[in-house]
């Protein structure tokens, strides 16, 4: 040590704190939730509620579909251990290590129990993407030249092209995967609001469980990772095992509301039709169209000028 700090190594990276493709996807969906409740004054009746409840419902489906893309607990673990820190050191720590897997690559956490050991403060969250337009071998080349701590080091290596556990290859694919199918399932949601609204309510209702059909494709192209022998991750006698994160089961939540939306619409269209219609608010529009009509007609000053 050279005054209290490594001298082959830079200072240690912040912390990561929020993503910002998170947040600007939740920024947008928030402008039109506001947008739509600035509306709802407006509406009479029975059916404020449900064109809110409509709403509201489709926005969280459009809002999640989007950001699970950017979000880095699709698949996470962690494990407590006492390990080395860095390079050229004897020195151990007791760190907490967390591996979190996304569709754009892995994070790995490590956080110090406690925070300030070794004159360091140990708490690093690295991001290692391998998206279409990233190079994951590179990223991990930079964090070697960085002289990153040795637990995120080795986690990091798992991942490589060149590792012969071959975790990258599968990880990797899988996510494309299930970003393709979610970007389509974007779609479908965006059809069956126009539908929604055109209205032809029954194709909406195919058009929903369109959606919920690509929600499960997805998670089911991620979970074929699991199918595949995995290397152990191992810190002296504790090892890291990972299990499926918040993404992947808010993921089965909201598909299996767009199916059971979906065979709603599609049950009541074919059951109880008036139901449906007053759902979303046809019947008064029917109405006032015919009251319309009616008086355009009926209007004594054209009948008055036939005659």
């Amino acid at each position: 040590l050279f005054d209290g700090i490594y001298p082959f190594y830079p200072q240690q990276r912040k912390v990561f704190v929020f993503d910002v493709s998170t947040i600007i996807v939740i920024v947008v969906f928030l402008t039109f939730t506001c947008s739509f409740l600035l509306i709802i004054p407006g509406i009479r009746g029975r059916a404020r509620i449900y064109w809110t409840l409509r709403v509201l419902l489709s926005l969280i489906v459009g809002v999640v579909i989007v950001v699970v893309q950017f979000t880095g607990d699709w698949e996470t673990g962690w494990v407590k251990a006492n390990t080395s820190y860095k390079s050229f050191s004897h020195a151990l720590v007791n760190v907490d290590i967390g591996l979190h897997v996304g569709l754009a690559g892995v994070n790995v956490t490590l956080r110090g129990n406690p925070v300030n050991q070794v004159n360091e403060t140990i708490d690093y969250n690295e991001h290692f993407a391998w998206s279409f337009n990233a190079n994951y071998d590179q990223s991990y080349s930079e964090g070697l030249e960085r002289g990153l701590p040795s637990p995120i080091l080795y986690v990091a290596e798992k991942f490589t092209t060149q590792s012969p556990c071959s975790m990258h290859r599968q990880y990797r694919i899988s996510s494309h995967y299930a970003s393709a199918t979610l970007w389509v399932a974007f779609c479908t949601w965006l059809i069956s609001n126009i539908l929604f609204s055109m209205p032809v309510l029954v194709y909406g209702g195919y058009m929903l469980l369109v959606t919920g059909a690509f929600m499960i494709f997805s998670l089911l192209s991620f979970s074929t990772v699991k199918n595949s022998l995995m290397c152990p991750i191992q810190f002296g006698t504790a090892i890291l095992r990972t299990g499926y994160g918040g993404s992947f089961w808010l993921m089965l939540v909201i598909g299996l509301l767009c199916f059971v939306a979906g065979i709603s619409v599609v049950a009541l269209h074919y059951f109880n039709l008036d139901l449906l219609k007053t759902f979303f608010d046809l019947h008064e529009d029917k109405a006032e169209e015919y009251q319309e009509m009616i008086e355009v007609y009926v209007n004594p000053h054209f009948v008055n000028k036939g005659l």
